[in-house]
């Protein structure tokens, strides 16, 4: 009866815990890794259980062969800010929930658009995108399950899922250049008359040899609304790229003599490219005017 009583109020105690939604530790903590491949930002959360002596993928414990929630408690949810590649395969920009099927020496790693899913609840028609993986053996023993990202560049990263003494590992890919340019024009649409917007549009543009007409367009705008030596400069390679030596010239003279008396303190690290471009186009200059001569003369026979 004594016992008896003890469960009672222990189930009791549990009740109110709950109702009184009070913050307990979690056998499976949750945990958040974010990552950023050039302009996109990719972000897991999800709650992480340790092995407590336990062996996984075996028949008693996250079973080979069927689908796992890649975690614990709530579904493990995967955000992408852009399109993405996995293996190879396009995923679309939102968020996910992360599955997968463990096997014996192969695994199907799955990306659901249902964000709430469990391995109760799971849909294969919900599948946004699945990839095969191959697990490794990892040489350090891993006690509580982990997502993390390796090997990055600015376009390309590894999303590691380490457990014990296993790791398998998706390739992950963005398209960096269709992303910043995509943004370039979103900024530009967003804020059309802002000089700084302007100005940094132009020069990504001219750093990518990407639509130099309409990169003319903007720094003149920007320039309209405040010269100094940045803008003039910017306007001066932009015309050096497109050939325009005999215009280019006084623009970068322009941008030297505005920048020496600009008392700005960042000016000496846009000095020596300044003067060089100068040397280069006066260079290229007197090449160009007999090519501009001969083409008037054409023009008037």
């Amino acid at each position: 009866m004594h016992k008896l009583s003890l469960t009672v109020a222990t189930i009791c105690l549990a009740a109110q815990l709950t109702t009184a939604q009070i913050k307990l530790p979690s056998p499976s903590p949750g945990a958040s890794v974010m990552q950023t491949i050039g302009t996109t930002d990719l972000t897991v959360t999800y709650s992480r259980p340790s092995l407590k002596g336990r062996t996984p993928f075996t028949d008693s414990f996250v079973p080979l062969g069927k689908v796992w929630r890649t975690g614990a408690n709530g579904a493990t949810n995967f955000t992408t800010t852009t399109d993405l590649m996995v293996n190879g395969k396009t995923l679309p920009a939102g968020t996910y929930a992360i599955l997968s099927i463990p096997e014996d020496g192969s695994a199907t790693l799955i990306f659901s658009k249902n964000k709430t899913v469990t391995e109760q609840t799971y849909k294969q028609e919900e599948d946004a995108l699945r990839v095969n993986l191959t697990p490794a053996e990892n040489s350090e023993k891993v006690e509580t399950f982990t997502i993390d990202f390796s090997d990055l560049s600015d376009s390309t990263a590894k999303m590691n899922f380490k457990w014990a003494n296993v790791v398998a590992s998706a390739s992950l890919k963005v398209d960096v250049t269709a992303n910043a340019a995509a943004n370039v024009d979103k900024a530009v649409a967003d804020k059309p008359d802002d000089a700084a917007v302007l100005q940094a549009a132009a020069s990504y543009n001219l750093s990518k040899g990407r639509n130099l007409e309409q990169s003319l367009t903007w720094i003149d705008k920007s320039i309209a609304k405040g010269e100094n030596y940045r803008n003039l400069y910017v306007k001066s390679q932009i015309l050096a790229k497109m050939g325009k030596y005999t215009d280019a010239l006084p623009l970068a003279q322009k941008a030297l003599s505005m920048g020496q008396t600009s008392n700005d303190a960042a000016f000496p690290f846009f000095k020596d490219g300044i003067e060089k471009s100068i040397t280069e186009y006066t260079a290229k200059v007197p090449a160009a005017m007999p090519a501009m001569k001969a083409g008037k003369g054409k023009k008037k026979a």
